[in-house]
């Protein structure tokens, strides 16, 4: 399975990048400058030494030409960077990790776009997509750190049940994580807004933290 990455070459794109390519996936690390890409890429792999990844720099168009594609540019940018190869996009998931969150004063707050979420915003500028959100909550340091063992639940949801169990079986499939099923892709709002709660612990306590979910069994 290929794996395409939009607007990749941000910290959480290129951590995530380097962690699904070091579980053996084909990854295509893509970006509106392509020779970023590459020599980002270069980086990433040459810091594993020893390790064979399946990692490339791409252009976005060519991320998005991948079987699963990520869209991984700030939430108030995707329209814009996905609207030259909407067509390459029909009929695919399309997983998306942005949080809409906006800087108020001294903090990070929560945003309500008019869909309510970015996911859904996403969702209905591909309608013939399959959108599903993730990834929202996993730090981008330890994301990154192949020898550091994650700690950290995923809430994954979309209106495409079968969407989201692939998602959630690939997800899964990073060691440290685990993904529940939160149902439809009206519950992506609380969990985009859920990031700025996190951030915000972070910078207090000095941290980087995560969430867990209990009560459930797997």
């Amino acid at each position: 399975m290929s794996i395409g990455i939009v607007g990749g070459t941000g910290p959480a794109g290129s951590a995530l990048a380097l962690r699904l390519a070091s579980i053996g996936h084909q990854v295509l690390l893509g970006s509106r400058e392509p020779d970023k890409s590459v020599s980002l890429v270069s980086d990433l792999v040459g810091s594993q030494a020893g390790m064979k990844l399946d990692l490339v720099g791409a252009s976005n168009e060519m991320a998005a030409s991948c079987d699963i594609v990520v869209v991984a540019t700030p939430w108030d940018s995707m329209g814009k960077a996905i609207s030259p190869f909407l067509h390459l996009l029909e009929g695919k998931i399309v997983i998306s990790m942005a949080n809409a969150l906006s800087r108020v004063g001294g903090e990070l707050q929560a945003t309500i776009p008019a869909r309510g979420s970015a996911a859904q915003t996403l969702q209905a500028s591909i309608p013939g997509a399959m959108v599903v959100a993730a990834l929202h909550h996993l730090p981008a340091k330890e994301l990154g750190e192949l020898g550091t063992p994650l700690d950290a639940d995923v809430l994954v949801c979309s209106d495409h049940r079968s969407a989201a169990t692939a998602v959630i079986e690939l997800i899964s499939g990073i060691p440290g994580v685990r993904c529940f099923d939160a149902g439809s892709l009206s519950q992506a709002g609380p969990i985009e807004a859920m990031t700025a709660v996190l951030i915000n612990l972070n910078i207090r306590y000095k941290t980087r933290c995560a969430i867990r979910i209990t009560g459930i069994k797997q």
